[in-house]
């Protein structure tokens, strides 16, 4: 039997019979125009029970990772302030400003013990006057979280577009002798381990609403998908879907009611729909189209890719969900792991063009006549998603002698890893 490596550690074992700031990058890569000059003043605190330097430092590298700013640092006299008031505080001094945009913060007597509350607001240098004011408080342990809420409302009021740094990373990590789900922050700190089942646990996917992951795990020896639902404060599993054979979560569709997903249930793996609520489960093709799976949903609901070996190897292959037509997208070697762009407008996939080479990252637009590869030479890299904006991309790569989690800009360049975390790395899914 054919095996589709995508599905690697499932459907081997399971079936197995044989930082440059001073410019924009976009998502399609390259420069599309001048970054956005900001200058962050220091953070004041009136007491020294906040650690305001670690509230700073996470926003100004939440907002240098976007690649939309040309971050300024204040020297402490180029551009003196007051924050003696919170609500009011003084404005800078823009006679010396350098800047279009000056960023400011202060972190006044919180309302009792072990609780903080933030002030940040924004300069227009030119119009002189505040465009954005944002207060924040909270507990000790939520400041890096609200740190990163802050960068975003930073970054959505000066370029028009979401930031992400509110995003998480969930993969598998075999760390403890065992594949476990961990979920990460998206730029690798904050780390927890969030399963506990001493077994192999794979493939975690987010939820719309990034309130729950859905993974598949051998605990009670069959792959089964189990599901863990974070917005209760509880990371106890328990079964989703449960059918003999692979159950392997897709993503969800646009309205969050419907996964499409991999299942075998006593045959060969193949593509299925499972409504989130019901847990009513179709098929999507029949199975005498052979080996189908990893489906994933297009942003608009109209379309579903997946892998399939009709055509020999494992190719890359989009259903129109209204017409029920299939066009093939891929012709190369193998390829696996499709992924819908956010925009809709491009599939990312792993691949290898010839039997010689090692898997790589492509990225092709949805006719399949421009495909551009964006790792060379920098051993085995699979499993590609995007960020929830579609300017980055996380994924697996062997390049440091074992399994780890590397994050990439859409283009293809700065790649680097996630984080140290020992062991190997496995499947990462990004939350919107």
């Amino acid at each position: 039997m054919k095996t589709i490596i995508l599905l690697s550690s499932l459907l081997f074992s399971f079936f197995s019979t044989s930082y440059a700031a001073e410019v924009f990058i976009g998502v399609n890569g390259g420069i599309t125009s001048q970054a956005i000059t900001l200058r962050i003043m220091d953070f004041a605190a009136q007491d020294g029970t906040v650690k305001n330097e670690d509230f700073q430092n996470t926003v100004r590298s939440d907002l240098y990772m976007s690649r939309y700013f040309e971050i300024k640092e204040s020297d402490g006299t180029n551009l003196k302030h007051s924050d003696s008031n919170q609500n009011n505080a003084d404005a800078p001094d823009f006679s010396k400003a350098d800047s279009q945009y000056i960023l400011t913060g202060f972190f006044g007597k919180p309302e009792k013990e072990d609780r903080w509350i933030f002030t940040g607001t924004i300069y227009d240098v030119k119009s002189r006057k505040a465009i954005l004011r944002k207060k924040y408080k909270g507990e000790t342990k939520a400041l890096r979280r609200y740190a990163h809420l802050f960068a975003d409302a930073v970054t959505e009021k000066l370029t028009g577009k979401p930031g992400i740094a509110h995003s998480r990373i969930a993969f598998s990590n075999d760390a403890t002798g065992k594949k476990e789900i961990y979920v990460a922050d998206y730029d690798g700190a904050n780390l927890k381990k969030i399963t506990s089942d001493k077994s192999i646990n794979l493939l975690p996917r987010w939820s719309k609403d990034s309130s729950r992951i859905y993974y598949t795990t051998y605990r009670y020896g069959n792959p089964d998908m189990f599901e863990i639902n974070l917005k209760e404060g509880k990371t106890q599993p328990k079964p989703f879907s449960t059918y003999q054979g692979l159950n392997i979560p897709g993503n969800i569709s646009p309205d969050g009611l419907t996964m499409v997903m991999t299942a075998s249930r006593g045959g060969d793996p193949n593509i299925y729909t499972l409504n989130i609520v019901t847990k009513a489960i179709k098929p999507l093709l029949e199975r005498k189209y052979g080996i189908t799976s990893s489906p994933t949903w297009s942003p608009d609901g109209k379309e579903v890719a997946f892998v399939s070996d009709r055509s020999g190897n494992p190719q890359i292959h989009v259903l129109n969900m209204e017409t029920k037509k299939i066009r093939r997208l891929t012709r190369m070697n193998w390829c696996d792991s499709p992924m819908w762009s956010p925009d809709g407008s491009k599939i990312l996939f792993s691949g290898r063009e010839s039997t010689k080479e090692k898997f790589n990252i492509f990225v092709s637009d949805l006719t399949g006549s421009n495909i551009v590869r964006l790792t060379v030479k920098a051993g085995t890299n699979e499993n590609p998603v995007w960020s929830p904006d579609g300017r980055f991309i996380a994924f697996t790569s062997t390049r440091n002698g074992r399994k780890q989690i590397f994050v990439m800009d859409a283009d293809g360049s700065a790649q680097h890893v996630l984080n140290n975390i020992p062991g190997n790395s496995y499947t990462p899914s990004w939350s919107n």
